[in-house]
């Protein structure tokens, strides 16, 4: 029996053990603010409880998360974050990707193995970097010198999209 008939037959069982689970509607009064997590394996980068709205590069497309969104996990291509606090201000920070997490309670969690802010990235130096991995892609060497070529031009592509 798979895990989804379990799940359905354990419902039918006892249908009052979720009957108290919230549940959100349209007509719901959401709070304006979201509780956010950055975090890399070692460091958390960004942590506050003052954002407005977080906008993610989710692999279904460009997302925007505001207070009270529906929970969800969502993974990450290489791309932008960008975080909108209550004061007006914006910081972006490009990842390498990860995943966002959105939980009950207006709180979103995104780890990632590497994100940086953008500020401390080079136009010149991404386009250096991105025609010495065009060479390695497009040359001879081996199959995993070529597949790594193509990981890091996939990432620094969308790291020079960024910082136009």
């Amino acid at each position: 029996m798979n895990s989804l008939r379990v799940a359905r037959a354990a419902l039918r069982a006892r249908p009052t053990a979720f009957a108290n689970m919230a549940r959100r509607g349209y007509a719901d009064v959401a709070s304006d603010k979201i509780r956010l997590s950055l975090a890399l394996p070692h460091q958390s980068i960004y942590k506050s409880t003052d954002v407005v709205q977080v906008n993610i590069p989710a692999e279904s497309g460009e997302m925007g998360v505001l207070a009270n969104h529906v929970p969800s996990i969502e993974q990450l291509k290489p791309g932008l974050v960008e975080v909108i606090e209550e004061s007006g201000g914006s910081k972006q920070f490009f990842l390498s990707g990860g995943f966002a997490v959105v939980q009950p309670g207006s709180q979103l969690s995104i780890n990632a193995v590497e994100g940086f802010p953008l500020e401390d990235f080079s136009s010149e130096s991404v386009r250096n970097q991105i025609a010495e991995a065009q060479k390695i892609a497009s040359g001879s060497g081996s199959e995993q010198d070529i597949a790594e070529a193509k990981i890091e031009l996939e990432v620094l592509e969308s790291l020079q999209a960024a910082l136009k």
